[in-house]
């Protein structure tokens, strides 16, 4: 009886995690020893493969270059025409092969052996020219691909990229690889953003509403509505933080009073504000409004006003 779409999805699905927890019986002393082989490298990380394993090895060199272990691509078959020159005394290769007998492993193996540097091969089938020539091996051994006839690769390549994975967290961790080294390799895009910007890279670009406490009522409402923040500070003649006035604040005090002539910002204003230093991170700010719930921050050092953080700022740096 013929497998319903469902039921080759979750067989593909099924086979495919039984090659990633295959691998955990490969982390043996071979791994420890290219990890720490890796690590004490003063070249780059060159690795290779054809076909299939040539995509996957993109992706690691990809991996490793972002996370602090200098990487770069070679394919095999452009390798032994012409690109082998990209290959530097004190580089390590890693070669990726399932079968570690393709023509352009074997034609590789034996230059890469001649010219001294250290060998590392992922490979599927430890017998095979390149395990035997390799001086440490990765085994990335799967009992069977998630193809119907067992003959595309995909058991086999998930197993080669979580190797990779696997490779890249190591070296991480023996390096001290952190959070800041990781905003330095990510500038841009959202990662970076969250790890590296700042409060004080994103209110500046705001109006700073403020108003003293003897500020009459329209003067408030004009400060306000100006500035286009939904708020304003209140300070002291220097500058000090002594609360905050908000569009919520001003709707509550005419829900009370008609008597608006002699209303000053003092009579409204919220005294002890939430404020956040300019030198914290935006996603500092970002827990600070949500564990408030509130939409704006004062940005203050040592108690001297300097602007508003509006969570208007953090949406549009894709913070949130």
């Amino acid at each position: 009886m013929k497998k319903t779409i469902v039921q080759t999805a979750l067989a593909t699905i099924e086979l495919e995690a039984a090659s990633i927890a295959g691998l955990s019986v490969f982390i043996d002393e071979n791994f420890d020893k290219a990890i720490h082989q890796i690590a004490l490298c003063k070249g780059r990380i060159v690795i290779s493969g054809v076909g299939k394993s040539a995509i996957v090895a993109q992706k690691i060199v990809a991996t490793l270059n972002s996370t602090g272990t200098p990487a770069l691509f070679m394919h095999a078959a452009d390798a032994i025409h012409g690109d082998l020159g990209m290959v530097q005394q004190d580089d390590i290769v890693l070669l990726i092969s399932k079968s570690g007998e393709s023509p352009e492993i074997k034609v590789l193996v034996p230059l890469i052996k001649n010219f001294g540097n250290t060998l590392i091969g992922m490979v599927g089938n430890t017998e095979s020219s390149l395990a035997k020539a390799a001086d440490i091996v990765l085994n990335t051994t799967v009992s069977q691909e998630a193809c119907p006839n067992n003959l595309a690769p995909t058991s086999s390549t998930t197993a080669q990229m979580v190797m990779g994975d696997v490779l890249a967290v190591c070296l991480m961790e023996l390096n001290g690889f952190s959070d800041h080294d990781f905003a330095r390799y990510h500038p841009g895009g959202n990662l970076g953003k969250r790890l590296y910007l700042r409060v004080a890279d994103l209110y500046t670009n705001n109006e700073s509403p403020k108003v003293l406490p003897d500020t009459g009522l329209k003067q408030v409402i004009v400060e306000i509505t100006e500035k286009r923040l939904g708020v304003t500070a209140v300070v002291d003649p220097q500058n000090k933080v002594l609360g905050i006035i908000t569009d919520g604040d001003l709707r509550r005090m005419l829900e009370k009073t008609n008597e608006l002539s002699t209303i000053t910002a003092a009579d409204i204003f919220s005294p002890n504000p939430k404020t956040i230093d300019p030198g914290m991170l935006a996603v500092e700010a970002l827990e600070v409004l949500r564990n408030n719930d509130i939409s704006q921050l004062i940005v203050a050092e040592n108690g001297t006003y300097m602007g508003i953080l509006h969570i208007h700022d953090l949406i549009r740096e894709g913070i949130i």
